[in-house]
């Protein structure tokens, strides 16, 4: 393998100059890949260093001036090829989140599935699970919050039923689709052709990874201004003492309830198998009530196979007459 060029070299041309990480790692690796020897230079002062307004680092892939048309040729035949992925420019979502980043690399970070990290060779690309693992934390503070100041009169069960209903996984999914979020997603190319745009799961982990980077890029006011502006209608019917319409049946809750009205054990849930590469996972849960295994399912996620498991759970002990 040629060895990269000296970064002090006086004849070292930039072949692309962006804001993101990610994109100079990806062309990067696809200029070594073509033989052609490249390095990445920042900008950047790191990250203890806040970004204002619209200053944005450069973040540029250079090469030794004797392979510049070579290099050029290469990244202009990617780009004509188009991204088979299908992905829009992320350029576009400011305005459906109402939100505008200071550090874009934070929202492509949110939008990056995993199957897109194992198609790139670079090893330079990140996916969002941190940021939805983040954003569910920030979501569930900033919505009980909002509950707890809202409902007083409402009691801890009441208030944790409607906490239940707005985090689930098919009422953040279809946040997510109100968004246009399918459309900006990084996904690998198995994963796009498989529909992967329209997946629930993936569309609610992308909802709480957006909501992670709006709080890291503005801070808990911001994350809190986006919630709340998204949850605004469905808490309004809250208000009127209605269910708001399209809110998700969250089966996990409603479970609990009977085992509870009927004196029975609060039902656990236990993963009892994997399948599937690591960017297509499918998970089996089972959930037990008392000492008996009441049901399983699987799911894209943890949270979606514990749902279903809990549906199909509660069907059966209804139809027991339990």
């Amino acid at each position: 393998m040629t060895a990269p060029p000296d970064a002090s070299r006086d004849d070292l041309v930039t072949v692309l100059a962006t804001s993101s990480d990610a994109e100079a790692s990806v062309v990067r690796a696809l200029l070594e890949s073509h033989g052609v020897p490249a390095i990445i230079t920042s900008d950047k002062l790191g990250a203890l260093v806040p970004l204002r307004g619209d200053d944005q680092p450069t973040v540029r892939v250079r090469v030794a001036e004797v392979h510049v048309a070579d290099a050029r040729q290469i990244i202009e035949a990617s780009r004509d090829a188009g991204d088979e992925d299908g992905a829009r420019d992320d350029a576009g979502l400011d305005q459906a989140l109402d939100y505008r980043f200071r550090d874009r690399g934070l929202l492509e970070h949110a939008l990056t599935h995993r199957s897109r990290v194992h198609e790139d060779p670079s090893g330079g690309v990140a996916d969002n699970e941190s940021l939805e693992f983040l954003g569910d934390a920030v979501l569930g503070f900033v919505v009980a919050d909002l509950l707890f100041r809202e409902f007083p009169e409402h009691d801890e069960g009441g208030k944790s039923k409607m906490k239940a209903s707005l985090v689930s996984t098919a009422t953040l999914a279809e946040r997510g689709a109100a968004l246009g979020l399918g459309d900006f997603l990084l996904l690998g190319k198995g994963e796009a052709r498989s529909g992967g745009r329209a997946k629930q799961a993936l569309l609610a982990d992308a909802y709480e990874a957006v909501i992670a980077a709006i709080y890291l890029d503005g801070g808990i006011d911001a994350a809190r201004a986006f919630i709340e502006q998204q949850l605004a209608g469905m808490i309004d019917e809250f208000r009127r003492g209605r269910r708001p319409e399209g809110l998700s049946v969250d089966y996990k809750s409603a479970l609990q309830e009977w085992a509870q009205a009927h004196g029975r054990s609060l039902p656990a849930y236990t993963v009892v198998g994997e399948t599937g590469p690591d960017h297509e996972k499918v998970f089996v849960v089972a959930v037990r009530a008392g000492d008996t295994e009441a049901a399983r399912a699987e799911g894209r996620s943890k949270k979606e196979a514990e749902q279903r498991a809990a549906a199909l759970a509660l069907e059966a002990l209804r139809l027991a007459g339990g």
